[in-house]
């Protein structure tokens, strides 16, 4: 009887240990902190969660919830951070999963084993290791916990005599009060901490390499990610483009209104940055938006436009890399955060080893994950079959290719997929897969 391993009990973690155990597939899943839940635990003991107090969720529960478990209808549109945390404990408390589950245990190596896999873990309570094999491994241990910060940095900034952190550190605005604060970057985070920031500091200033478009979690009352299933999603990619451009101008006006410069890319041409709030600061003149930093000294920084504030705290808010520290380089290629994966999930050249959640949705993670999960227990099962390696290449190239076309060029946007179209792609694949296995 084959077994599996699954790394990480976070959204991602948790829904492949659900199929597998609707299944019947016997596995184990490792987790290096003593409660599920990743990066959606506020002060995570796990040391990598990167939730601030007041985050809430940028796609409503409808789009967030799990297909086998529905989120409760007394949760609010957006929930927070420790909503979902508690949806979590109740997900896994509904199918019994917590037995299957090694808290406080990280997985450390894992290497390939006479055609299986060997993991090793290590007990962080007693640094006790063991070494047990496994017919495959699902690795879901998220991509938002390695901060990434600007190469190149900003020149000077070993000179600057105040604070910087990544807004993987940042928790509440308090330690900011009376400070001129400076935010770097122009995704959701950047947003969420420059307004919090902005009602405690002296000044905040929000600086950006290039615009972006501000989308609200509400479009004329209705949660703007439910248009993911709405006739817009089901017209020509152009067609929704200038349909969303349309909606938002009727409903924000003019970004350059608020100060923002226009962005040089269509609104589906990156990842979106969404915001109630924001909008309102600028307008209020609470945040002072700036071009990208040049320098630093003890005290100051200048910017593109040579225009130079006085400035106590960095907050550096540019994303994360992704990395596995559990495999070998050899293993699995994460040059420019783009790792060569057949529909996202496979691995060519490594049979057995599968990626759960490694995507950037323009929706929500975890009912993808969910979808990913059932064909890798297809492909664990044997009802599907995957195709030729020289036929998961191609599909590899193809997908860069696309992607290339149609984002701005950015680490960001390696891994983007769009939600519906996702689902649609594993759909097919597993149809395909299943006439492959007869």
């Amino acid at each position: 009887m084959q077994k599996v391993c699954v790394i990480g009990a976070g959204s991602s973690g948790i829904t492949a240990c659900q199929v597998l155990a609707e299944r019947g597939i016997d596995y184990d899943c490792f987790e290096l902190g003593s409660e599920v839940g990743g990066n959606w635990r506020y002060m995570n003991d796990n040391g990598q969660s990167s939730a601030y107090r007041s985050l809430h969720i940028n796609t409503s529960r409808q789009i967030m919830e799990y297909a086998s478990f529905p989120m409760s209808e007394e949760y609010p549109v957006y929930p927070s951070h420790a909503h979902i945390a508690r949806y979590f404990d109740e997900f896994v408390d509904n199918f019994r999963l917590r037995p299957s589950i090694r808290f406080r245990t990280e997985v450390v190596e894992v290497v390939p084993s006479a055609g299986r896999w060997a993991v090793t873990s290590r007990n962080r309570d007693t640094d006790d290791r063991a070494t047990d094999v496994y017919d495959a491994v699902l690795v879901a241990n998220g991509h938002h916990w390695k901060p990434r910060w600007p190469h190149p940095g900003i020149a000077g900034a070993s000179d600057f005599e105040g604070t910087q952190i990544h807004s993987h550190d940042y928790r509440t605005p308090e330690p900011y009060a009376d400070r001129n604060v400076l935010v770097v970057g122009i995704g959701n985070s950047a947003c969420d901490i420059a307004v919090e920031t902005s009602r405690v500091s002296r000044r905040t200033f929000l600086a950006m390499r290039r615009g972006a478009h501000i989308l609200p979690k509400f479009l004329f009352g209705t949660p703007t990610d439910h248009l993911t299933h709405s006739w817009l999603s089901r017209a020509p990619l152009a067609v929704q483009d200038r349909g969303l451009q349309f909606l938002l101008r009727l409903s924000r006006g003019r970004l350059t209104d608020y100060g923002l410069p226009t962005p040089a890319h269509r609104v589906l041409a990156a990842h979106p940055t969404i915001s109630d709030d924001l909008l309102s600061r600028l307008g209020h003149g609470d945040i002072t938006v700036k071009p990208a930093p040049t320098h630093a000294d003890a005290s100051h920084v200048s910017f593109e436009d040579g225009t130079s504030e006085e400035i106590d705290a960095i907050v550096y808010c540019t994303g994360y890399d992704i990395a596995f520290p559990f495999l070998d380089d050899q293993l699995i290629n994460l040059t420019d955060n783009d790792p060569a994966l057949y529909r996202r999930v496979v691995s060519p050249d490594q049979p057995g080893l599968y990626f759960i959640g490694l995507i950037q949705p323009l929706g929500a993670i975890m009912p993808l994950a969910e979808v990913q999960s059932h064909w890798v227990a297809d492909l664990l099962q044997g009802r599907c079959a995957l195709p030729e390696r020289e036929a998961m290449l191609e599909e590899i190239r193809g997908f860069r290719s696309r992607t290339a076309r149609r984002y701005v060029a950015s680490t960001r946007h390696t891994i983007q997929v769009d939600a519906q179209a996702y689902v649609k792609e594993l759909a097919k694949e597993r149809k395909r897969g299943r006439s492959l296995a007869r």
